[in-house]
């Protein structure tokens, strides 16, 4: 016999007084009023699936309608593709616009973009003079950064540390070489010279220090070897009165430097702010040039971010950042403009590389000159992007089809036996997804009114369908690109006539069934909320077989202590009258009564 508990909590067993196990019978009870609920969950299984397979419907015929939105545009059917006979003088573009044909391009001259060169020597020398005893080569304005270590002359170390001078350096290496090599200073170039009497070789694998990189000193086989060029430079990452220009720059003394580049203001402060930080404003300014400087010319630079003969307009208003970098103190080095001709015509000019129509007056045409001379471009309709595009939209068009025709088809089941089973599809005898077939079918077998030529079926194209399901075939290649490639005009109507063009009619057809409030969506809303409905009903059942286990179990264990009372009351007579009637006849040698014995 099983334990339960009564209502007020205490452990009873069932049937332990009356003899009935009630825990068994209320099992059975609970069990047949939960039947339905195994029912409901199978329901709101199949209708979860059904709504997934009403969101794939959903899903294919969002692919399928990417492919019509394309098809049913006529512009689509005028793209065109371009060719180069001679890719190193032009290459170019063509939109939907372009004409069709050849065209010859040549190209006489190329755009390039100005350049304001500043002066060659923007920054001071390493000295004044020719005596560099007190020039300390790590503050020097070396244009590289001389670095600690050691650096090799003919073979033997020399060791030197920031803090050296330019004229220990060279003690240095006269003492390291016995003599053989001296090394001296030419304020007049800023270059530094190493003589002897034998060919010097400079360097070694096992250097530490960049001296001899920074002084520009390289091995040349000679007895003689001077620095390639003046060796002071600009520190661009140092602020601009210390950044070792040749002429010292100033802001006015406020700290509010300024300078126009084209009419645009460029604002400064000395003190504050580096070389590469002006630089950068510049360049990040609508001034439309790019300011560099170049350590090797030691030149600072402005290039026009445009191609094209035009100026560059400078002018220091507060401090002279100008004309210290040199920029306002050099040369302009003008840009060239395209010159070019279109079909043997008159020399034409333009600014830039890239010419179109507003230039070329070529409709839709942008040809970039590449190099000098001439080459044929030729214009084509795009028949390899139209054919593909047909392609996808049958091989879309099928994958709705297919999957409409598993969901909506009886399947053989597994079964071997002589009657095999038939399983019917998700979504067998649900007439909107049934029907979304049929439409389609029927969309796609569309003949397209006004067509010449032969065009005005799909059938016409090479696609075809075998009349035993819904799919179409692209059985003819070679009739598709003919059709693409000589009839054109046909085959855009075909899809985008406004009255019964295909691509037309199946795009506002797939707007209605797809859309927010199509077939596909009501179907998807009616399901969510029969699922729903279904879990309130379950949760329900639930709550109510929960009452009722609690009420019976309830009632079957008061059955219990009402039995259980008595059989106590039943024992305690027993007892009592039993016992009285055995003492009598023990003392009067009586009969048992025949209460007593009705009792016992």
């Amino acid at each position: 016999m099983s334990a339960v508990s009564s209502s007020s909590g205490a452990v009873q067993l069932s049937g332990l007084a009356s003899g009935i196990d009630w825990t068994s019978i209320i099992s059975e009870m609970l069990t047949i009023a939960k039947a339905p609920e195994t029912q409901m969950t199978a329901e709101q299984t199949t209708d979860n699936q059904k709504n997934t397979a009403y969101q794939y419907v959903g899903t294919t015929l969002t692919t399928l309608q990417g492919d019509i939105t394309t098809l049913s545009n006529p512009s689509f059917f005028q793209s065109r593709t371009t060719s180069v006979s001679n890719s190193s003088v032009a290459s170019a573009t063509a939109s939907e616009s372009s004409p069709l044909g050849n065209f010859t391009f040549s190209a006489s001259q190329l755009a390039s973009d100005s350049v304001q060169l500043g002066t060659s020597v923007a920054s001071k020398p390493l000295s004044a003079t020719n005596n560099v005893s007190s020039v300390v080569i790590g503050s020097a304005g070396f244009a590289t950064p001389v670095t600690a270590g050691t650096f090799t002359v003919n073979g033997q170390s020399v060791s030197v540390s920031t803090t050296d001078t330019l004229q220990s350096v060279f003690d240095k290496i006269n003492t390291a070489t016995s003599g053989a090599v001296t090394a001296t200073y030419d304020s007049s170039t800023d270059e530094i010279s190493l003589n002897s009497t034998n060919p010097i070789v400079l360097g070694s694998s096992v250097d530490t220090s960049n001296f001899l990189q920074a002084a520009q000193l390289y091995n040349n086989g000679q007895n003689a070897i001077t620095s390639t060029s003046a060796l002071g430079g600009i520190n661009l990452k140092s602020a601009l009165d210390s950044a070792n220009l040749s002429t010292a720059i100033t802001d006015g003394g406020s700290g509010n430097g300024e300078f126009l580049v084209n009419g645009v203001q460029i604002n400064y402060n000395a003190s504050t702010d580096t070389v590469n930080d002006v630089l950068q404003r510049i360049n990040d300014s609508a001034a439309g040039v790019t300011a560099t400087y170049d350590g090797t010319s030691n030149q600072f630079k402005l290039t026009n971010n445009t191609t094209g003969d035009s100026g560059i307009s400078l002018s220091d208003v507060t401090g002279n950042f100008l004309a210290a970098t040199g920029l306002s103190g050099g040369a302009l080095q003008t840009g060239n403009d395209l010159k070019y001709s279109i079909n043997g015509g008159g020399t034409q000019i333009s600014q830039s590389n890239t010419i179109d129509a507003s230039s070329a007056g070529l409709s839709g045409l942008s040809i970039t000159a590449q190099g000098l001379g001439t080459t044929t471009i030729g214009v084509n309709s795009d028949t390899s992007t139209i054919s593909t595009a047909i392609q996808k939209f049958v091989t879309d068009y099928n994958a709705v089809q297919s999957y409409i025709s598993t969901q909506t088809s009886a399947q053989p089941g597994s079964s071997s036996s002589a009657t095999s089973s038939v399983t019917a599809g998700l979504l067998t005898g649900d007439l909107d997804v049934e029907n979304i077939a049929f439409d389609l079918r029927q969309f796609v077998g569309n003949v397209a009114s006004g067509s010449s030529g032969g065009v005005q079926t799909l059938s016409d194209l090479g696609i075809t369908t075998d009349g035993n399901d819904n799919l179409l075939t692209v059985s003819d290649q070679t009739t598709l690109n003919s059709a693409i490639a000589n009839n054109l005009g046909a085959v855009e109507n075909l899809f985008t006539n406004s009255t019964n063009g295909i691509a037309t009619n199946l795009n506002t057809y797939l707007k209605g069934v797809n859309g927010t409030n199509g077939t596909l969506a009501n179907d998807e809303s009616s399901m969510t909320k029969e699922v729903a409905s279904l879990a309130t009903s379950i949760t329900n059942l639930n709550a109510q077989i929960t009452s009722e286990q609690t009420e019976l179990t309830n009632e079957f264990t008061a059955m219990e202590e009402a039995i259980n009372t008595i059989n106590t009351q039943k024992q305690y007579l027993n007892s009592y009258f039993g016992g009285s009637s055995s003492s009598s006849a023990s003392s009067s040698n009586a009969a048992p009564t025949a209460a007593g014995s009705t009792i016992g």
